[in-house]
């Protein structure tokens, strides 16, 4: 199996969200694609899809979130969005408890480095609001509720915010959650 199929039409959904920002006045031509996020219906969808995906990994940093393992697997090849957007992380996430949230292809993250807060100021009534997860990740984000997908904003990539929380993406890490 392809990854391209295991992952849906990411190539559609990438041009798709960058069209709903440039609606709003967002450009991102000049930014880093940080990660691409995919949730899996069930937990045993997720297993299945980590396994699948892992064939075409370099490494996987599994940790536990929110009571649930969220995989962060580096790609051997970067997927190609078109033009100068690529990305080699693929954030897979299970279920949450709530049901507000896109199954499938859910959002795509920017890297706004040091900008980020000068992005807030400038955008701030186009932002749906702020994630805090942890003191080196605090995305923003706008949540285009007509299909519960999202655009996130990061002052570092998700793979650098992992290496700063401690994660070495130099193997396979598979939590006990999973």
């Amino acid at each position: 199996m392809q990854l391209s199929n295991l992952i849906d039409d990411y190539q559609g959904f990438f041009l798709l969200q960058r069209a709903r920002l440039g609606d709003l006045d967002i450009d991102i031509s000049e930014r880093a694609i940080s990660h691409l996020a995919y949730r899996t219906k069930t937990l045993d969808e997720y297993v299945k899809k980590r396994d699948a995906i892992e064939q075409y990994c370099l490494a996987n940093v599994e940790n536990v979130w929110n009571g649930r393992p969220i995989s962060k697997l580096l790609l051997k090849a970067p997927l190609d969005f078109g033009g100068q957007f690529s990305t080699r992380l693929i954030e897979l996430i299970p279920p949450s408890h709530r049901d507000n949230y896109k199954m499938g292809l859910e959002h795509v993250g920017i890297v706004m480095g040091d900008d980020v807060d000068v992005f807030y100021a400038e955008n701030r009534e186009k932002l749906s609001g702020q994630q805090i997860q942890s003191e080196a990740c605090e995305p923003y984000f706008i949540r285009f509720d007509e299909d519960k997908t999202m655009v996130k904003f990061y002052r570092n990539s998700l793979q650098r915010v992992c290496e700063i929380e401690g994660h070495k993406f130099d193997d396979f890490y598979h939590s006990d959650q999973a």
